[in-house]
């Protein structure tokens, strides 16, 4: 069986997607750009001992997606402790919402959003009591 291991967040500004994400859920970038021949960050997204995994951000190689255009790709969804406060920390640093939060009944909260740079990712705050 093959695993997702990595991930890539496209972006025409790095320093801004960078902000954002580094604000919204804490994580921190190292420099890979001279590896990958272009702006490369890799993302470091929690520690090795918590289940999940890293990633990067990289310099858009195209125009980014339309407006109200259907997902063209992955959509990645990020484990959140408290949904409330992780959507606030989205809104004040120029996310917005795609999709409102939703219950998976008995199992979590879900919803989407768009970040600085247009893409659509998700958060999941696990809830039993989600309804």
């Amino acid at each position: 069986m093959s695993r997702l291991i990595h991930f890539e967040v496209h972006a025409d500004d790095m320093e801004r997607a960078k902000k954002f994400y580094g604000e919204v859920f804490g994580w921190s970038f190292q420099d890979w750009s001279e590896y990958a021949g272009m702006p490369y960050y890799g993302a470091v997204t929690g520690n090795e001992e918590e289940p999940g995994i890293n990633g990067a951000l990289m310099k858009r190689q195209g125009p980014p997606p339309g407006a109200n255009q259907a997902i063209n790709g992955y959509s990645c969804t990020i484990g959140v402790e408290d949904y409330d406060a992780a959507e606030g920390r989205i809104l004040e640093n120029g996310g917005t919402v795609a999709l409102p939060k939703y219950a998976l009944p008995g199992m979590a909260w879900q919803g989407y959003y768009k970040d600085t740079e247009g893409n659509i990712f998700g958060i999941h705050q696990p809830d039993a009591n989600a309804k």
